[in-house]
């Protein structure tokens, strides 16, 4: 990497920098953390990219749908550089570290191609590259073999004392949700997901600095906190203590100003007695499971090596219910993962005509490199996926519209986040993936508002609610 010249040092004076986040809200943390260390720097944010010296894009590199989306978000900041302003455009992100330089030969249009392990002083390297220097692209790596394999070993590895992200970390939107992350990486190995390569094995942030993190969020105005990580259910294992969520949970519940505490991704297989009770007891903790089923054939969850079947997962559905008959359930399925027959997928059908969720994910497999899926035999035919993927995602309408009109007449707690059309979140509704619910009344409530209310009906998935 060049180092930076006396004149590069003296131009720090004015550097304006905008983000573009694109993915989940593991990347969103990101961004924030970025922005964080860059303005603590010196470096001014800026919303928008054509206003900026360097487009900063936070990329995706999940599916194929969601890489186009980064290539995309690239060439479009890379044609602002003929407005006189924007100096560079810089890749970050989840793609940029699975492809690297392989994306820099791809993309030119980019200036440059960082990995995670660039994060730390990003500062030095936009300033290297607006000053006239060059960074060789990252070298993409398998990251699981960065830690060892026990997960009780990974701690040790953690530096005493260390500053906690939320010092680093600048909030680039004043919503009155926030996602907090509290482990990253995953130590599974479905054969469809190349997350665990790219981000690395799993490892918990210790409850100390989230705690933290938390009371930080709250102070800037957060209500809600939606915990995330790949994989939530996997929290506390390398602190050879599965209960340690349980424990952190009603700590996080006691801070000023939080009011919801929702969390994501969890894994069906791993899901657990004291961890339900935890999110139907607790305080604050809404009752959302976010339940990653993927499948129902036994079969077929066994090529994506993955555990469960249709009656274990129903199971686990009427646990959850007995326990709290509105919480809402949400979950994201595969349609034509190779091998998958008609049976198999009759029995998906099946399973999700059984088990009344409040919120589906209909996705049509597509090979992704350097999976096991990759090289499985027996892959469905395009043709045959799209036509599953179509008749999956009718019925699931269907049903998700049946399963809000089983809520007309229930008492919901709505955050507002559109103050225009009056529109927010119940607890059992995520943000951005699930429905909403239309607060109609003669009083207008503002965006971070909570509103006791009660359905009176809906519009196809959505609900509409009415003040108490």
């Amino acid at each position: 990497m060049a180092q930076m010249s006396a004149e590069a040092v003296i131009s720090k004076k004015s550097r304006t920098v905008a983000l573009v986040t694109l993915g989940c809200a593991r990347n969103e943390v990101d961004s924030e953390e970025l922005a964080g260390r860059l303005a603590a720097d010196g470096w001014t944010l800026v919303d928008d990219p054509a206003l900026a010296e360097v487009a900063l894009i936070n990329t995706c590199g999940f599916i194929e749908s969601a890489k186009k989306d980064s290539v995309d978000a690239l060439l479009e900041a890379h044609s602002l550089k003929s407005n006189g302003t924007t100096k560079a455009v810089v890749a970050v992100g989840c793609m940029a570290e699975r492809y690297g330089d392989e994306l820099s030969d791809a993309l030119p249009e980019a200036d440059a191609i960082l990995g995670f392990d660039d994060y730390e002083d990003i500062s030095l390297r936009l300033q290297t590259i607006i000053s006239g220097g060059s960074i060789a692209a990252h070298k993409p790596k398998d990251r699981r073999a960065l830690l060892p394999i026990a997960p009780a070993d990974r701690q040790k590895l953690v530096v005493p004392n260390s500053p906690s992200p939320a010092i680093y970390r600048k909030r680039l939107d004043n919503a009155p949700i926030a996602p907090l992350k509290i482990a990253s990486g995953c130590d599974r190995r479905c054969s469809f997901c190349a997350i665990p390569m790219f981000r690395g094995s799993f490892v918990s942030r210790r409850p100390t600095e989230i705690i933290e993190e938390a009371h930080w969020l709250a102070e800037q105005g957060v209500t809600e906190l939606f915990l995330v990580s790949e994989n939530t259910t996997s929290y506390g294992k390398d602190f050879k203590d599965l209960k340690v969520l349980e424990n952190m949970l009603p700590e996080i519940a006691k801070i000023k100003g939080v009011e919801r505490i929702r969390l994501s991704y969890l894994q069906p297989a791993e899901m657990r007695p004291s961890l339900i009770q935890a999110m139907v007891s607790v305080p604050k903790v809404v009752p959302y499971f976010d339940l990653s089923f993927q499948h129902a054939s036994p079969t077929v969850l066994r090529r994506m090596r993955r555990f469960g079947d249709t009656d274990s997962f129903l199971h686990l559905i009427s646990q959850i219910r007995a326990l709290s008959p509105q919480a809402g359930i949400r979950s994201n399925v595969i349609v034509g993962f190779p091998g998958e027959t008609e049976a198999e997928f009759e029995e998906l059908v099946d399973f999700i005509s059984r088990a009344r969720l409040d919120a589906i994910g209909v996705f049509g497999y597509s090979d992704e490199d350097k999976t096991e899926a990759l090289t499985l035999e027996n892959k469905v035919d395009q043709d045959v996926i799209n036509s599953r993927v179509e008749l999956l995602s009718k019925l699931v309408d269907e049903f998700l519209m049946q399963r809000a009109e089983e809520r007309i007449g229930e008492h919901v707690r709505v955050l507002i986040e559109d103050e225009e059309g009056q529109e927010g979140r119940a607890e059992h509704q995520g943000p951005e993936v699930d429905g909403s619910t239309f607060v109609k009344g003669r009083a207008k409530y503002k965006v971070g508002e909570y509103v006791d209310a009660v359905v009176t009906e809906t519009s196809g998935v959505d609900l509409i609610a009415v003040p108490l």
